[in-house]
């Protein structure tokens, strides 16, 4: 904003009376901010998503939000992709969609970590891992932005649930919120600079995130240097003057008269500060005017043109699970069996919010039929979308397989399993669906089971009788035709996953912790989230974070790292040759993790911290290049309230999945860090003699300790200095009273003083 723009805006402010101010803040109905026509101050227009306008027709109506967009694939397809330029030209089409549809600001996207599979909202979400989701995040924003209208990056912060969303405190501590909860956000709103962010209906740590003060300004604003605004997530606020204090300016919905009133009474009874009022407004208004910069109306919605960039980006979405025997693509078939109900009519998106009107739906089963020339086509439904069993549906898709060369086996996830509001009750398919897979894979050895879902699932009981598996996640409303595209390899599989799929639901790291219980839920895996958790137990999953198959093949060579030893503030290039060793053009997702040799606070087994898409024609090489900067080496540590970064080894993990590392190398970090020293009166002897200045003002002690320690068969084997290594160096002192030059407390005392006047 330039200086001209805030000397505007802070002209309007003085020119407004208490009550508009008030006002301001709150909707003055379901979609639009209160306009000051006496001050020109115009209303704005927010609109749901993420993944496709979520226009209504009528401002004071929340449901009535029905108006024709593009929907595009859901959040956990659009991560699989791990492509930003793909991710930033749906973030424009978005934009221009909300100019047509007159809309200023589109209420996504929600980067917020696929904690447990079984958060009914996982689809919204892009992935377990924060580098990665942050990533997509920003390029999402960065791409709609571009456009001149905003976004609201949700939900800030810890919703990883929608069982009591309202009213869950989730119980999180400082390092696993740094690391892991809040790492994606920071990225998003760094490289982005969304122009809202909208905060989680659930309490973090005991405080409503709508009325959390160090969330909303101490992290956000302060730290991270925000320089939009924040608006509440629809009915998220409690205490409409505690939120505002707490640096929440826009309430959703309105109108809400006794809010409003509550922000003038307590101005005036000077519970709170107008001037915090007033910067309410400010961060409010900024945005407000920016919108008005872009004219909306005057332009029609590109339907063809974004219905075949929605086929497009689908086609990157889709992931290959399985293919033994080379089973996909499909050639020289002439009878196919297209079993499922989704096959008819496609479940490509999800419900509550996010749920779009589309423009049209490609239908599976038809754009199968454009795309398989003289093959026949014989359908069975199979299944219902509804809970129940039926067998005769299952005997008739069985005689439709036994009687086809191939069977294709349309299976979505229904909406009573998935969908805001409430979470699943497991990561299985139907009891029905599960049945149906075994019943026709018995029959049809060549059997594939496309797979409409929009989080993991767990594929144990039928799997290893089919030889092929497509996970095409909610694909958006022209995901039928994508389907077809891979099936018959118009488009060579590229995604890959962006979450673990665990064996069983037993398996994942918060399944004892999850939802919660008496109005808390403890996030007691703490960092050890998705891969990091597989990693640590050494446990075996069904498919590892950033897996996913090709109908070509891709060789790595020659790791290359820019330094053997660097400093943290010049951070490391990695660079790596990528061949396609197949008969085939196809795409691969290089991933750069980073393994920590040792630290002082325990880490996982590696991170995330790099990626690249590579395209790559058969038999091309292309050498690929990731910077990791200083944060890619860093942990948070709760001692200094700040990253660390510790001079020592990383190996660099370059691979193609989280469990298939093609090339290691390893680097040396030289830490620039001046950190100060932690040393206290409570330290054990092991913190001081691994501090380099308690170490040093500790010689003469140890040297002490050393000349009066027992030794030999008194201590039956017991190795005296490693028994005292976990006790407090004041204790220990005790012990020693007589041979000290004062008492225990005293020498402590001034030992710890040593130590830090040093």
């Amino acid at each position: 904003m330039t200086t001209d723009q805030t000397h505007d805006i802070k002209q309007l402010i003085s020119q407004m009376t208490l009550e508009e101010k008030a006002a301001i803040c709150t909707g003055v109905n379901a979609w639009q901010t209160v306009p000051v026509e006496r001050l020109g101050i115009p209303s704005m227009w927010v609109s749901d998503g993420p993944h496709g306008v979520r226009r209504a027709t009528v401002p004071d109506d929340m449901m009535a939000a029905n108006v024709p967009a593009t929907c595009f694939p859901t959040a956990s397809a659009l991560a699989a992709t791990w492509d930003r330029d793909l991710i930033y030209e749906l973030g424009q089409a978005l934009g221009e969609e909300c100019i047509a549809l007159n809309v200023d600001l589109l209420l996504g996207p929600g980067v917020n970590i696929k904690r447990s599979p079984l958060c009914g909202r996982n689809f919204e979400y892009f992935s377990e891992d924060p580098y990665l989701a942050g990533e997509m995040a920003a390029t999402f924003i960065n791409g709609v932005q571009s456009k001149g209208v905003g976004t609201s990056l949700k939900h800030f912060a810890a919703n990883n649930q929608e069982f009591q969303r309202f009213s869950i405190s989730a119980e999180v501590d400082d390092r696993t919120l740094r690391e892991i909860y809040l790492a994606g956000f920071e990225r998003a709103v760094k490289q982005a600079q969304p122009w809202s962010v909208m905060c989680a209906y659930n309490k973090l740590n005991g405080t409503l995130c709508s009325q959390h003060h160090w969330l909303l300004t101490d992290v956000l604003h302060d730290e991270w240097g925000y320089k939009g605004f924040v608006v509440s997530d629809w009915g998220a606020v409690d205490d409409r003057v505690a939120s505002l204090a707490a640096g929440l300016a826009l309430e959703m919905p309105g109108p809400q008269p006794r809010r409003v009133q509550a922000v003038i009474d307590a101005v005036h009874g000077g519970t709170l500060d107008e001037a915090r009022l007033d910067e309410m407004v400010r961060q409010l208004l900024a945005i407000v005017l920016r919108a008005q910069e872009t004219p909306k109306g005057g332009t029609r919605l590109n339907v063809d043109g974004h219905h075949a960039l929605a086929r497009r980006i689908a086609g990157e979405t889709m992931v290959l699970l399985k293919n033994e025997g080379g089973l996909l693509p499909l050639r020289g078939v002439n009878k196919i069996a297209v079993i499922g109900v989704t096959a008819r009519e496609a479940h490509y998106q999800g419900g509550g919010s996010a749920h779009v009107t589309p423009t049209r739906v490609d239908v599976p089963f038809d754009e199968l039929a454009a795309l398989a020339g003289d093959a026949e086509l014989i359908y069975a439904p199979g299944y219902k979308m509804e809970e129940g069993f039926a067998q005769a549906m299952i005997d008739e898709a069985v005689a439709v397989a036994r009687a086809a060369e191939v069977a294709l086996l349309y299976i979505g996830l229904p909406p009573f399993k998935e969908s805001e509001g409430y979470d699943r009750p497991d990561i299985d398919l139907t009891d029905q669906q599960v049945a149906l897979i075994k019943a026709v894979a018995a029959v049809q050895p060549k059997t594939v089971v496309i797979l409409n879902n929009g989080s993991a699932l767990a594929m144990s009981d039928w799997i290893d009788g089919v030889p092929a598996v497509l996970e095409a996640w909610m694909m958006g409303q022209a995901g039928g035709g994508a389907i077809a595209d891979v099936l018959f390899g118009k488009v060579n599989p590229g995604g890959k996953l962006a979450e673990t799929f665990p064996l069983k639901l037993s398996d994942t790291p918060s399944h004892i912790n999850f939802p919660g219980e008496v109005g808390q839920v403890c996030y007691g895996e703490g960092i050890f989230v998705g891969y990091r958790y597989y990693d640590e137990k050494d446990m075996p999953v069904l498919f590892p974070f950033g897996y996913g198959l090709s109908y070509t093949s891709f060789a790595y060579n020659n790791l290359t790292v820019s330094a053997k030893t660097f400093k943290d503030v010049d951070g490391l290039t990695v660079s790596v040759d990528v061949t396609n060793t197949g008969s085939v053009a196809g795409k691969e997702i290089v991933q750069v993790y980073v393994h920590d040799h040792e630290a002082k606070l325990r880490r996982p087994q590696k991170e995330l911290k790099g990626f690249v898409k590579v395209a790559l024609e058969p038999g091309e090489t292309k050498t690929v290049s990731v910077t990791l900067d200083n944060r890619a080496f860093a942990y948070w540590d709760p001692r200094y309230n700040d990253w660390v970064n510790e001079s020592g080894q990383f190996d660099i993990l370059v691979g193609s999945s989280s469990a298939d590392i093609r090339e290691t190398a390893t680097v040396t970090l030289e830490s620039t860090q001046q950190l100060p020293p932690l040393i206290n009166r409570y330290s054990t002897l092991g913190e001081w003699v691994s501090d380099p200045a308690g170490a040093a003002a500790l010689t003469p002690i140890m040297q002490m300790f050393q000349a009066h320690a027992p030794t030999g068969s008194d201590m039956h084997g017991i190795d005296f200095f490693s028994m005292l290594r976990d006790m407090p160096l004041l204790k220990i002192l005790g012990w020693f009273a007589g041979n000290l030059p004062t008492d225990p407390d005293t020498m402590v005392d001034q030992l710890v003083a040593q130590v830090h006047n040093a």
